[in-house]
């Protein structure tokens, strides 16, 4: 089998991306696509799987379709380097998915960490769990597989779905030969960038906790958001000892600052070292510390959203690289099913 370098990744278009996408997975896309050395890079807007808890609401899904779009090209994304493609448009990953199906049993998927992690969740389902929900880790390894994807950069909590894909692909290949190529995760470098809390400091970032830095906050909001952060409970006054364990605050900036960051706005520190220090010693306030956060985040975002309102003023040209981009990735998919079922023995009139 060709040992070709075949990135693949994407999201679920719920809603606009947020800092969360930004460090756990968009960060590592734009390294891997300007770093190059790949054969072929898909980014998916996964919008059949958003469906399976938005079943009710296509239209809902369907406008952030465009608006992950635009973030995706806001950030850096180069539809000359990568191929942007919409899930639904390519009906061959239905395909992959059902016999895939056969592979795996209830039990299994009930397991699967992730699964059983976002139910929790998805209150709406009570003991009403769509079918197409629980079978998601099916439909990725159809993701995955239909482009022969070896590399998949995600966040952890995807560990377990990149996993239950690598189950499927051995027991493809017992049954019929090695037909699929195994998929790798590759994770963020900074440890606080695999499940990034919320601005409330109680859970990772998320659209339903309603606690998220979105990369397209005009900068009133951005401000708002961090300066409402949690930071220690028991730093009442200036001169009080802090700590910065599961201080939100610290947790960004130990993701966001850098040495150039405290030349620009704190040069009285060298570094986050010296802040910390200064921090849990005593007398540094939190609105000093939130003000640099609030800084930073907004030089990081102030080109990225005026970038996506440039793009904005233009959304056919942005929906013409979806579907060009889809047109070619579901020329690939073809050619793959046609020699997953050759190799099943069901390719009956070819």
């Amino acid at each position: 089998m060709e040992n070709k370098k075949i990135i693949l990744t994407g999201d679920r278009p719920t809603g606009h991306l947020h800092l969360g996408h930004f460090v756990g997975s968009i960060k590592r896309r734009i390294e891997l696509q300007n770093k190059g050395g790949y054969d072929e890079f898909y980014v998916m807007l996964a919008d059949a799987q958003a469906l399976t808890d938005n079943f009710g609401n296509v239209q809902k899904v369907k406008d952030n379709v465009l608006q992950v779009m635009l973030d995706y090209l806001a950030v850096g994304l180069d539809p000359n380097k990568i191929t942007f493609l919409i899930q639904s448009e390519v009906s061959e990953l239905t395909e992959f998915t059902f016999y895939y199906m056969n592979l795996v049993t209830l039990s299994r998927l009930e397991r699967n960490p992730t699964i059983k992690e976002e139910l929790k969740q998805k209150t709406q389902f009570n003991e009403s769990i769509p079918m197409g929900f629980l079978t998601y880790p099916v439909s990725q390894t159809a993701d995955i597989t239909a482009f022969n994807a070896t590399i998949i950069p995600v966040g952890d909590d995807q560990l377990p779905m990149i996993e239950q894909a690598r189950e499927i692909v051995r027991s493809f290949n017992n049954l019929y030969g090695e037909t699929l190529v195994e998929p790798k995760a590759i994770l963020p470098e900074n440890e606080n960038c695999f499940r990034l809390i919320g601005t409330d400091g109680k859970a990772k970032m998320s659209k339903s906790l309603n606690n998220c830095i979105y990369l397209s906050d005009e900068p009133d909001e951005i401000k708002q958001k961090v300066f409402s952060m949690y930071t220690d409970p028991d730093h009442i006054h200036l001169e009080d000892p802090g700590k910065v364990e599961g201080n939100t605050v610290f947790t960004y900036l130990d993701v966001f600052s850098s040495p150039e960051d405290f030349e620009k706005y704190l040069p009285e520190y060298k570094n986050l070292d010296e802040l910390k220090a200064h921090y849990i010693r005593g007398g540094l306030g939190d609105m000093k510390i939130k003000k640099f956060l609030n800084n930073i985040l907004q030089d990081l975002l102030a080109p990225i959203r005026e970038r996506r309102k440039e793009f904005e003023k233009n959304p056919d040209a942005v929906f013409e690289i979806l579907k060009k981009g889809t047109q070619k990735a579901r020329k690939v998919a073809y050619k793959n099913l046609i020699k997953l079922k050759t190799n099943m023995g069901i390719n009956y009139f070819n």
